[in-house]
């Protein structure tokens, strides 16, 4: 099989504006269907340890529900991904009123973040494919124009990766990141996934899900991912209304370079995940939010605990953290992010040892 890239149809919006769907394939047999509504990654088909296919991400068949309401099913996220709280922040002596659309917050760049734009696409060698927007000054009320690239590459090496460039004409804050939800098995609830992450300290969340300002140790906690646990071993120990992980970690790396974040392995498939990424954190979501009020593809119902995300990002409220790794994005310089998603495949065992395909 070769690499290939091709597009089809999606439908358009009310204005008429056609929206397109660009499947990039590689000579493993993975494919990644991209829609240019919302640079968004609508299809990953993988395979399991016998070579079975599967689409391993949440979301719809059809771009009208991708229009109304939902839970930013595989967006690219912007201005801001996560949290800001209060929806204000100062930045050189100004201060900016964003809306308020999570609670007393802000959450994914507003009410139209950049996951319910409309992206222009150029194909590149690869496959790869390549989306840009351009977020005029002051839209959902951040300052400067920004313009932004996200190119998806889908490698023989069997990863997708994902690269973000950003420039702005005024300094503003910039957080972009790909929040797709992630079901290994293809079906059913994501609780035997077996989740590892790079990280040691994590930070804590107010009843709003805004960062205290507090960076603590995982260690002696459920958020403990350093070594593999189940995602639903600990839902018990952890709590919360409704239970599971909605949890920014601070990622070993520091975001200086490109390094290891987290690896997912689901045992009855044997599909594993693995994510690099030069960012600084990783949200870790576990679909808590997710009702059974969503029909996605092929007429699945997603319930809680369906799907988990692992939002590679800088940490929530950064623009209001002073200690926090900074957003801040300034004219004449340029955002760079870089994330992967690695897939491969585990032998069925019977014991601790794990040998890989």
């Amino acid at each position: 099989m070769k690499s290939s890239i091709s597009r089809s149809g999606f439908g358009r919006l009310s204005n008429g504006s056609a929206v397109h769907l660009y499947t990039l394939n590689n000579s493993s047999g993975l494919a990644a269907r991209i829609s240019t509504y919302g640079a968004t990654l609508t299809e990953l088909h993988a395979p399991d340890r016998d070579g079975h296919l599967a689409d391993i991400v949440l979301g719809f068949d059809n771009l009208g529900q991708y229009l109304d309401d939902h839970p930013h099913f595989g967006g690219t996220i912007g201005r801001v991904a996560n949290r800001i709280a209060r929806g204000t922040f100062s930045l050189d002596g100004k201060t900016y009123k964003l809306a308020l659309n999570n609670g007393p917050n802000h959450l994914h760049g507003g009410l139209k973040g950049f996951d319910r734009a409309l992206w222009k696409a150029s194909v590149l060698k690869g496959p790869a494919l390549k989306l840009t927007y351009t977020s005029p000054d002051g839209e959902e009320g951040y300052p400067g124009r920004l313009s932004v690239s996200v190119v998806y590459a889908l490698t023989n090496a069997n990863e997708l990766r994902i690269d973000f460039t950003a420039r702005a004409t005024k300094p503003t804050p910039v957080n972009l990141t790909n929040h797709s939800y992630f079901n290994l098995a293809g079906g059913g609830d994501v609780l035997s996934h077996e989740l590892t992450l790079a990280a040691r300290f994590y930070t804590p969340p107010d009843e709003t899900l805004i960062p205290t300002g507090e960076i603590l140790k995982v260690a002696g906690t459920p958020l403990d991912f350093t070594q593999p646990h189940a995602l639903g071993s600990r839902l018990a120990e952890l709590g919360g209304d409704p239970p599971g992980y909605d949890h920014n970690y601070v990622l070993d790396g520091g975001g200086q370079s490109l390094a290891f974040a987290a690896r997912a392995h689901e045992p009855s498939s044997g599909r594993v995940l693995e994510v690099f990424t030069t960012e600084p954190g990783v949200q870790l979501y576990t679909g808590n939010f997710l009702d059974g009020a969503l029909t996605g593809k092929g007429g699945r119902v997603y319930r809680q605990h369906n799907a988990f995300c692992l939002e590679t990002q800088h940490f929530p409220d950064s623009i209001n953290q002073p200690h926090f790794p900074s957003v801040v994005l300034r004219p004449g310089h340029t955002f760079r992010s870089t994330t992967i998603f690695k897939l491969s495949t585990r032998r069925r065992t019977t014991n601790k040892s794990h040998a890989h395909k």
